[in-house]
């Protein structure tokens, strides 16, 4: 197999009259090698259903068909969708292995083959919505690594109590352990970003709890996060009614109300969850 490299990615571009669109991330991938390491490091093996979000013209998709025993790639520009299975015929032997889905990515709620393993440059301005999606609707999916902005890396792996740590942080918890997996030069991109890329690892761990606790605990989240300064007793007031509603949960919960959310685990905010529904409090 023979992958994409700048010239024939540029090609591709100009035979679609196709223009990089900063609204759909549309930054392509123009080194062969990296999409070599992103399969790599992911782990990808002969018996994985490979899901890709974002394709573009093909390059990381050529690496993934190379070793996956499937790939599901969801692409919204339908000048790509069309153009994607032309390429990887072209370049692959195994293009019979490849599903194209022309789709926006957070409306995909059902696939034709349960995924295993996500790898996927993902466009910078929807990179954490898309993530937790998928972690969300395809429970299949146990591991995966993704390209994504180097601050939205720092948010998904960040630890309590550092300036990183947030929304993402947590609910991206919720269901994996996420990790580092590199830095990325913004030279193996065309257009060349403005901004700074890493890799994020993950892999699924064990359910927190059902969805009726991931709501409760979710919208603990957003309440706590939304005023990161204040304490959790006057942070969740919003969510729970009042401070003195607020407080009772947090008593329940074994959680000092007098913390800030930016100091609590996953596991924690699991407590505050738990007790607003012993408590009769729905979201």
């Amino acid at each position: 197999m023979s992958l994409l490299g700048a010239a024939e990615i540029r090609a591709l571009a100009a035979q679609l009259d196709l223009k990089p669109a900063k609204a759909l991330g549309q930054n392509f991938v123009i080194d062969a090698n990296i999409c070599r390491k992103i399969v790599k490091v992911a782990g990808v093996s002969t018996t994985d259903v490979a899901l890709e979000i974002g394709p573009g013209l093909g390059s990381l998709t050529l690496a993934l068909l190379d070793v996956a025993a499937s790939v599901i790639a969801i692409e919204i520009d339908q000048r790509l969708a069309q153009q994607l299975p032309l390429t990887v015929a072209a370049h692959s032997e195994h293009f019979s292995n490849l599903t194209v889905i022309n789709a926006d990515a957070l409306q995909v709620t059902e696939l034709p083959q349960p995924p295993t393993v996500l790898v996927a440059n993902l466009p910078y301005n929807i990179s954490v919505p898309v993530l937790l999606h998928y972690l969300e609707k395809f429970p299949t999916i146990q591991s995966g690594i993704v390209m994504v902005q180097a601050e939205v890396a720092d948010r998904l792996v960040a630890k309590p109590g550092s300036k990183d740590y947030g929304i993402p942080s947590v609910k991206a918890a919720w269901w994996a352990t996420m990790s580092h997996g590199g830095s990325v030069s913004r030279s193996v991109f065309w257009p060349v970003p403005n901004v700074d890329s890493k890799l994020v690892g993950f892999v699924r761990h064990d359910p927190l709890g059902d969805e009726d606790l991931r709501l409760q605990v979710f919208a603990a989240i957003d309440s706590a996060f939304s005023q990161r300064r204040k304490m959790l007793r006057s942070a969740l007031k919003n969510w729970l009614g009042s401070s003195e509603a607020a407080r009772e949960v947090l008593e329940k919960a074994g959680i000092d109300p007098t913390f800030r959310g930016e100091a609590l685990i996953v596991d924690e905010f699991c407590q505050i969850g738990r007790a607003a529904q012993e408590l009769g409090i729905r979201s």
